[in-house]
């Protein structure tokens, strides 16, 4: 396979090991096997060591606030509905500084694939917590261990309709590549949570872990059945991986209906600057 978004000569400020070079490799090989156009794709992560990804990524980036990823990445798709938007970032990035606009942005349902990186902690800050981070996990500041339960990211977005809930392990990268073509040819917000360890900070959910308290959901798993796929996002060990929800009906309402089919981004618009300059002298 050729290296189409490969970005050459840079230094990747990862430690060795960390899951982040899998998902790294998984999005680059997933753009080029779906032979997704470079100069109509746009990657808009936030801050985090997850959020340094589309910086090793040859294609268009856009770097926000901690946090602020999805509102960026709706505004860039709504403003040219040709481009494919990709919104990535760590757990703590998006569900936590971004849990907001998570909310808001399911319920638009703009197509989007949004990608997180679940490793159970923040990393790029030394290894507090996380949304993510289960009771009795031990860090430097959760001294005593975390109290609160872990937030459910899966179960939150099925409560909001989302149209595409998956869920994979970086440790079968095989797999996830599969789930990841699938978020990407679903009309609409398509999520997909990403297990993978960090191991510098996160000691308890390694590789091994993950791999052995998760598992597939079976081919026969019908992934259009709303009530089960509920069911299963409060599965926690062993957690189900694959596509839990899809809703095949969707229509982009937000995107076709408010904005119409034709990219606002490429209308021709024209002005008369003088009159503009005039009208705000006068004030």
């Amino acid at each position: 396979m050729s290296q189409l978004f490969a970005r050459e000569n840079v230094d990747i400020a990862w430690c060795s090991g960390c899951g982040n070079f899998g998902i790294l490799k998984l999005i680059k090989e997933v753009l080029e096997e779906l032979s997704v156009e470079k100069k109509n794709t746009v990657i808009v992560s936030g801050i985090g060591q997850a959020a340094k990804t589309p910086y090793y990524i040859d294609t268009n980036i856009f770097g926000v606030l901690h946090g602020r990823a999805l509102p960026v990445a709706t505004a860039l798709k709504l403003s040219n509905t040709n481009l494919t938007v990709i919104a990535e970032g760590g757990d703590g990035d998006m569900y936590g500084e971004g849990g907001n606009h998570l909310i808001h942005t399911i319920r638009r349902d703009v197509n989007i694939v949004h990608i997180v990186h679940n490793n159970m902690v923040y990393g790029l800050t030394k290894g507090q917590a996380s949304p993510t981070s289960q009771k009795g996990f031990v860090t430097g500041v959760q001294v005593n261990g975390v109290v609160n339960e872990p937030f459910n990211p899966l179960a939150v977005a099925l409560s909001l309709q989302a149209g595409f809930v998956s869920r994979v392990n970086i440790g079968d990268i095989s797999h996830a590549k599969e789930v990841l073509k699938k978020a990407f040819s679903h009309k609409g917000y398509a999520l997909i949570d990403i297990l993978q360890p960090c191991v510098t900070f996160n000691k308890t959910n390694t590789y091994s872990w993950f791999k052995e308290n998760s598992y597939k959901l079976d081919v026969s798993y019908d992934s259009s059945d709303f009530d089960l796929a509920l069911k299963k996002a409060f599965e926690f060990i062993p957690m189900p991986l694959g596509v839990l929800y899809q809703d095949t009906s969707r229509d982009n309402h937000f995107q076709k209906h408010i904005l119409g089919e034709n990219p606002k981004a490429l209308y021709s618009v024209q002005h008369d600057i003088q009159k503009l300059q005039d009208l705000f002298n006068g004030y």
